[in-house]
């Protein structure tokens, strides 16, 4: 959820011109913070063993659907929503894939996982304040 409360927190500053869109909600005026705690309730949840691989089926689809939906709010602002979503949902599945292979690297150079998952969360959270700051 860390892309769409990045996305939208752009769209809200006015960074990203997507009023009539159908993504036009972004940028509304509390749908960075509802994204925000999507993304903070995320950022615990993946701490906790009983949360399910974020390659189950649910949570891919989750992912796909955030990154199509981030990367068509990012092509529309250079004119180009289609190659946007295409561009979103490959990230998404690079990032759910290459994201739990460093991740599982990580957890064995530490033994253990904390330390790795702590450093994937620090990693998506400067990618997000980038992503805001660029646009």
């Amino acid at each position: 959820m860390m892309a769409p409360a990045a996305v939208a927190w752009a769209a809200a500053r006015g960074g990203l011109p997507l009023q009539g869109t159908w993504l036009a909600f972004l940028g509304w005026r509390f749908t960075p913070w509802i994204f925000t705690l999507l993304a903070a309730a995320e950022l615990v949840t993946d701490q906790l063993p009983s949360t399910p691989s974020r390659k189950v089926p649910p949570q891919f689809g989750a992912r796909l659907i955030a990154g199509g939906l981030s990367g068509g709010a990012i092509g529309y602002g250079v004119n180009a929503p289609l190659p946007g979503i295409v561009l979103g949902v490959v990230g998404a599945v690079v990032g759910t894939y290459g994201g739990a292979a460093a991740r599982a690297r990580l957890a064995v150079a530490f033994g253990r996982d904390r330390p790795a998952a702590l450093i994937e969360d620090a990693v998506a959270i400067l990618g997000a304040v980038l992503v805001v700051t660029s646009i």
